[in-house]
């Protein structure tokens, strides 16, 4: 068992040597198993989870709010890990949605740090250590000062100095993949978005951009970046953007530039893929992967969380066919909840989607929303949920051919039976 973590005022963690830390699956509180935890990886970060009651174990098995100081807490993972529990509390005080984190369960034994987590990809690339270095700034100046008038690199630079964004990073240190927003307008109002949201909601974490770039603005940072980073991608569809295939006919102009000065590396585009008859554009046109990005493979789920404004879950179906059938490289950009999406009607909802569209990969992204607000504004689904490691051996063993991970690579890396 693991010990309960607890914060005090001044963010100092504890650990309660009469308490036992449990974890939630939906709106249940359960007593981790061994193979749910793992010791605390590099990269993890230890949050309060202000205005919360802590849900605890005492030492004899029994679950009971804990009712004495300091705050609960949760843990940030690090790209690379699948949460496989939320914290366990409960809302005692009807305080307001909690700041957009992936929130997850922690634990102490044994001298260290547990936290709810499952290794699910190893790369390397995205390790903090290889941002915010003491020379981005440097960089930074460097590439607005060579293209001047491209307002995309001062946008960039802003999200790469203040928001700290791993993409927009990666385009000044002209490596792997760098994003390229393109579009200020979106066909969707999710529960969970980034870069703009409803007041009644929690705050955004970024802004979004005012403007849509035009085609030589794109090309002009798009040849630059595939010609001159190791391993290079570009992506449309940033989270400081709304949905980029709205802009379709300025991204295929885009492409077909871009790929008439370099056929280097990757184009890819992070999607919600409602927009069917863009998507079909943009696939035309040569762009080598789109990433789809979707929270349930259930439409009354999704259409409760991405609130589609001018399209349904079977365009987005419908985008993944037309996609696959012109040789573009799909894979699923797949919002997870533990206690949801394990659960056996949203497994199957995800096998017969991936088995009918010829979806590639799955990315699995710990979706990061307060869990209450969340589960009140989506039908929770039926029957019971597997866990996240069975959950995840289920896709190992049913969809053998289909690589499951968390990152974008450039095309051809994924394993292929």
């Amino acid at each position: 068992m693991f010990h309960f973590v607890y914060a005090d005022e001044h963010g100092n963690a504890f650990d309660h040597p009469g308490l036992f830390a449990l974890g939630r699956l939906g709106n249940s509180f359960v007593e981790p198993t061994e193979d749910e935890f793992i010791p605390m990886p590099q990269g993890t970060s230890l949050t309060l989870i202000p205005n919360r009651t802590a849900v605890v174990m005492d030492k004899k098995g029994q679950f009971k709010k804990y009712r004495g100081k300091g705050w609960a807490v949760g843990a940030l993972l690090p790209q690379g890990y699948t949460r496989t529990l939320l914290p366990a509390f409960v809302n005692d005080a009807k305080a307001g949605p909690l700041p957009l984190f992936g929130y997850t369960a922690v634990g102490y034994k044994d001298g260290r740090f547990y936290v709810a987590a499952r290794p699910t990809d190893i790369d390397d690339k995205w390790n903090p250590k290889h941002f915010n270095t003491a020379v981005l700034k440097e960089k930074v100046n460097r590439l607005v000062e060579k293209f001047p008038q491209n307002r995309i690199i001062r946008q960039l630079s802003f999200c790469a100095l203040e928001y700290g964004c791993f993409t927009a990073q990666n385009i000044f240190y002209e490596r792997w993949e760098g994003g390229i927003p393109a579009s200020p307008a979106c066909n969707a109002r999710c529960l969970g978005c980034i870069s703009l949201q409803p007041a009644e909601c929690c705050p955004s974490p970024q802004a979004r951009i005012n403007f849509v770039p035009d085609v030589k603005e794109i090309v002009e940072l798009g040849v630059h970046h595939l010609n001159t980073a190791q391993e290079a991608i570009i992506s449309f569809g940033q989270g400081c953007e709304g949905e980029p295939s709205l802009q379709a006919d300025i991204i295929v102009q885009s492409i077909i530039k871009i790929r008439e000065q370099t056929g280097n590396g990757t184009i890819n585009m992070n999607t919600n893929a409602g927009y069917t008859k863009g998507i079909e554009k943009i696939c035309r046109a040569g762009i080598n992967s789109l990433r789809v990005s979707l929270n349930s493979a259930r439409k009354g789920t999704y259409h409760a969380y991405y609130k589609p404004q001018n399209y349904t879950f079977e365009d987005v179906k419908a985008s993944l066919k037309e996609a696959d059938g012109q040789g573009v490289y799909t894979y699923l950009n797949l919002l997870f909840f533990p206690g949801v999406n394990d659960c056996e009607d949203e497994v199957e909802a995800l096998l017969d989607l991936v088995n009918t569209t010829g979806v590639k990969a799955i990315q699995i992204r710990n979706l990061n929303i307060d869990p209450d607000w969340f589960l009140a504004n989506i039908p929770l689904p039926q029957g019971e949920p597997l866990g996240v490691p069975a959950f995840l051996e289920v896709l190992k063993q049913e969809l053998p051919h289909v690589e499951i991970g968390n990152y974008t690579k450039p095309v051809g890396t994924y394993r292929e039976d």
